[in-house]
């Protein structure tokens, strides 16, 4: 085995701490060399070992009579139905990150998270059919931002657009926060059928392990340990190591594998995504139990020289691994030769229960493989509690508010502000009706996209608020949850399961892990009420920078990407008013709370009190209400209140409708608790005809419904006791449209034709 001497520099530079080396040492007998330090070291990153997140993931509920297949695979698996040959059908999703690589270079790292997503889901025989992404930035004016939302929203299309899957939602926010590191995280969805869905487990000893898809170069070398780390004043030059990717490539290896899975070739698959060859070799023989043996001189490569070191920790894109059952690789390869790929025998399957790597007719690594995956660091990280957590948070208290405002001057500063403005310069610039089966577009409450070639409709929501979590992490996880359910049950979609994307900071620092811990805690607690367990899922942390002066952690981020099943997809309601003289109804109890809501930050400037509390027994009352009223085609608008609270939601309804309101709350003290924003709230429109029977199953499920008011023409009008306010739509959709076309300095009128 070729030796060479390991320094402590070098192996602080792997992102392994003194201890963490001696653990090494003890594993192998010996010192490693380079080569088995580079592997020990991707496959102990947080990116792939989850080191200080799986105690408290543990705590997650991950199953259900929908769940097929749980965390610990490629992508979550739930069960929707039969298919239109009766043969049962699976919703393949999951959601992950790509924060460091985006704003280090935010075209490549954007595109690359799309192109990894998708594979995670196609890798498992599912087809994609809707890509999603959940992104947060900095301050508007920060000297960064213009450059980063542009190269971030390019890469998105660049990839998904020409990759032919559709990009049909997600959400977008700004705060300070992020200015040093943004967070970019990509959600895609597939169907399968159940009989022939894939998994990553290895078998069969002497079964070939095949390589396909684009040869390996040098990108990506690092990229794994490179987001487990914050960042410093170097953060450009890390851009070696992120990965550049190939839309074209990925549809020809989509289709590829599909067809190769049509057979009964493969054992086994596994997609190259972080650490690439290491942590897809090293995955699929310790879930199988078995050993791996790779002649490294095989792999496809594309630059010459390249050492079984490089071999083993590029991130190269669009490549997977499979284990073939003996005697099927002529039969593989030519499909792969047809749509005009690589295709290798790399290796085979051991039962040594060791990763054996050879190179040049040399042995250049040899690893128990135990000590890499089941046996990597776990720690559990000291966190503070949640009473030492609000004395640190040191968030303010709301104190008195004076609740008299003009309404109709709020309205407009929300409707054009960075959280609440139009997206559509965003979504404008992916293509989300590639397929033919997207039938709701951005810009609800949730996506739907048709299951081809039946009634079905998958309902698809990313949602988080991250200040909740902030000032309260426990109620802030619990209610990233409930508005998912909330979103997906407003279009009339039952609710099915979860993945998420954890963005927190250095969870050695126990502030940092106080949140992560308090946030989980609160998101397993609204799981269990809301039958909406977690399938799969991405924990990113060390989200700072050092590079904005000081140190800057984002606020907790748990990014939560849900799905919901419609049996008729066109019985799904949308956010728009559609007549004149429909009657409005407020469902939900409503209390007023103004605690850190996007009114007091936009209108006061203040981030302010504690968050809206999660009452999670009525949040399932009023979303199985209103999915009742939809099915039983009463409802013919719906919508949640979230940011901006009533009404901000009535206006969204009101611009996507073009129609407007005419609301009456002579009841309320001051026109500030329009912007409340009390959760397990929705705004619903109905014809008279559907009127007593949706007020009759109110009453009968003891959920609050309140008619508050009726569609109208061109005007928004609000009746409170302190005086009457009103908009024209026209003004309101100008301030709304506004926003982003003018930060990126495009043209405001073309954005309104």
């Amino acid at each position: 085995m070729t030796a060479s001497r390991i320094t402590p520099e070098i192996v602080a530079e792997h992102g392994l701490s003194p201890e963490e080396y001696e653990r090494v040492l003890h594993a192998l007998g010996r010192e490693p060399n380079l080569t088995e330090l580079g592997i020990f070291s991707v496959m102990w990153s947080e990116h792939c070992s989850y080191k200080s997140s799986r105690v408290h993931l543990k705590k997650l509920p991950t199953t259900g009579p929908q769940v097929i297949c749980g965390p610990g695979e490629n992508a979550g698996v739930v069960d929707i139905g039969p298919g239109p040959d009766g043969r049962g059908q699976a919703a393949i999703f999951k959601m992950e990150s790509h924060n460091h690589p985006s704003y280090i270079e935010p075209y490549q790292g954007a595109a690359t998270g799309v192109g990894g997503i998708l594979r995670d889901v196609f890798t498992m025989g599912a087809r994609p059919i809707a890509n999603m992404n959940a992104l947060r930035f900095g301050r508007p004016d920060h000297p960064k931002t213009r450059h980063l939302i542009a190269g971030v929203v390019h890469g998105i299309g660049g990839y998904g657009n020409c990759v032919g899957v559709p990009t049909v939602g997600g959400e977008v926010n700004f705060h300070k926060a992020y200015d040093g590191n943004i967070l970019v995280n990509a959600m895609t969805v597939g169907i399968a059928d159940t009989d022939k869905i894939f998994y990553s487990a290895a078998s069969g000893i002497g079964n070939p392990i095949v390589y396909v898809g684009s040869k390996t170069g040098r990108d990506g070398i690092h990229g794994a340990t490179m987001a487990s780390a914050d960042f410093g004043e170097d953060s450009d030059e890390k851009r070696p190591t992120v990965q550049v990717g190939d839309p074209f490539t990925e549809k020809l290896l989509i289709e590829a594998c599909l067809e190769l899975m049509a057979s009964d070739a493969i054992v086994a698959i596994q997609d190259m995504g972080a650490a690439g060859l290491t942590s897809s070799s090293v995955e699929m023989a310790s879930k199988g139990g078995v050993g791996i043996e790779l002649d490294m001189n095989a792999v496809p490569q594309r630059e010459e020289g390249m050492t079984p070191y490089e071999m083993m920790l590029s991130e190269s894109q669009e490549r997977m691994l499979m284990v073939l059952k003996p005697g099927r690789e002529d039969f593989a390869e030519a499909i792969f030769r047809k749509w005009e790929l690589d295709f290798a025998v790399i290796g085979h399957v051991t039962d040594t229960g060791r990763m054996i790597l050879k190179w040049n007719g040399e042995t250049v690594c040899d690893i128990p493989l135990g000590p890499l995956a089941d046996e990597a660091p776990l720690y559990e990280r000291p966190f503070i509690s949640r009473d030492e957590y609000t004395a640190w948070a040191k968030v303010e208290p709301l104190g008195d508010i004076d609740l008299k405002t003009d309404v109709a001057a709020d309205l407009l500063k929300l409707m054009a502000s960075p959280d609440l403005a139009s997206r559509r310069w965003i979504w404008e610039q992916f293509d989300h009706m590639v397929g033919a089966d997207t039938v709701q577009r951005p810009g609800g409450d949730a996506a739907v996209v048709r299951v081809h070639g039946t009634a079905k409709g998958i309902a698809i929501s990313t949602d988080c608020t991250p200040r909740y979590c902030y000032a309260d992490p426990h109620e802030g996880g619990k209610q990233a949850i409930a508005e998912c359910w909330r979103n997906l049950s407003a279009v009339g979609a039952a609710p099915l399961a979860v993945t998420n994307c954890l963005n927190f900071a250095n969870p050695q620092r126990p502030e940092i892990m106080a949140q992560f811990v308090g946030c989980l805690d609160g998101m397993a607690e609204a799981c269990r009420a809301l039958d909406f367990p977690i399938v799969s899922g991405n924990v990113s942390l060390y989200n700072e920078s050092k590079a904005t002066g000081g140190g800057s952690a984002i606020l907790p981020t748990p990014a939560i990407g849900g799905i919901g099943l419609l049996s008729d997809w066109t019985k799904s309601a949308t956010i728009a008013f559609k007549d004149v003289g429909d009657v409005i109804i407020a469902v939900g109890v409503r209390r007023g709370h103004l605690g850190q809501s996007l009114w007091l930050r936009e209108v006061h400037g203040r981030e302010a009190g504690a968050p809206p509390r999660v009452d999670l027994a009525a949040e399932r009352a009023a979303g199985d209400l209103v999915r009742t009223g939809i099915a039983n085609g009463w409802v013919t608008a719906a919508h949640d209140v979230s940011d901006g609270g009533l009404a901000v939601a009535i206006a969204e309804m009101a611009l996507a409708g073009n129609h407007g309101a005419l609301i009456e709350l002579d009841q309320l003290e001051g026109g500030a608790q329009l912007f409340a924003e009390d959760q397990g709230i929705y705004i619903v429109t109905l014809c008279d005809h559907g009127l007593a029977d949706f007020l009759a199953a109110a009453l009968a499920a003891g959920v609050d419904a309140e008619p508050i008011g009726r569609t109208t023409r061109e005007r928004l009008i609000f009746e409170l006791k302190d005086g009457d306010y009103a908009l024209h739509l026209e003004e309101l959709r100008r301030a709304h449209e506004s926003f982003f076309p003018k930060l990126m300095g495009t043209d405001a009128d073309a954005a309104l034709a």
